[in-house]
């Protein structure tokens, strides 16, 4: 749920308050943007810490252009993208674990081929190049509309339309040929 406070926020709020209402409520979407992007659990612990960092600093010049999530997210893609540009990164490949809640309850063994089936389709996304992999994230992980994706990565629509498309197409690609390698 969007806080819409941001929309009036005046000198009078306390700015502690809604710092700690905008880390309980985006928090855990930060840090996987950051971790999807950067690849590393450690460099996404400490761009979300900088994301909000960065947010409560300039919590006044939010003018409510965008969704408070689509500006968190904003932060988080140009502080992870000056972490990747910087000259110690090494690169690692991980996913640790993905965390999925169904309202049914299905059997143990329905349950981890699923956990297989979405283990392998989040490790051929990670494969993607980064200008693939953070499209089909903001989209299908984040639920943002073209136009939003559009606007948080600074491209036209019809460039994030191009990208999600070559983007299944190569996933695709590489769950097919991971299978060819399984027979």
């Amino acid at each position: 749920m969007e806080p819409h406070y941001l929309n009036y926020l005046a000198s009078g709020y306390d700015r502690n308050e809604v710092l700690r209402d905008l880390m309980v409520t985006f928090g855990e979407d930060v840090w996987n943007f950051a971790y999807f992007l950067t690849k590393r659990s450690d460099a996404a612990d400490d761009i979300s810490q900088e994301v909000f960092l960065s947010a409560y600093n300039r919590l006044y010049s939010f003018r409510g252009e965008c969704s408070v999530k689509s500006w968190l997210l904003t932060i988080t893609r140009n502080k992870s993208l000056n972490y990747m540009k910087s000259a110690f990164i090494r690169k690692v490949t991980l996913i640790d674990t993905l965390f999925f809640h169904k309202d049914t309850s299905p059997s143990a063994e329905k349950v981890m081929f699923d956990r297989i089936e979405s283990q392998e389709l989040w490790m051929a996304v990670m494969k993607l190049p980064r200008k693939f992999r953070e499209v089909i994230i903001l989209d299908y992980h984040y639920g943002l509309t073209i136009k939003e994706i559009a606007e948080l990565l600074q491209i036209t629509e019809g460039t994030v339309k191009s990208r999600s498309f070559r983007a299944k197409k190569k996933v695709v690609v590489l769950l097919e040929n991971n299978s060819s390698l399984e027979v």
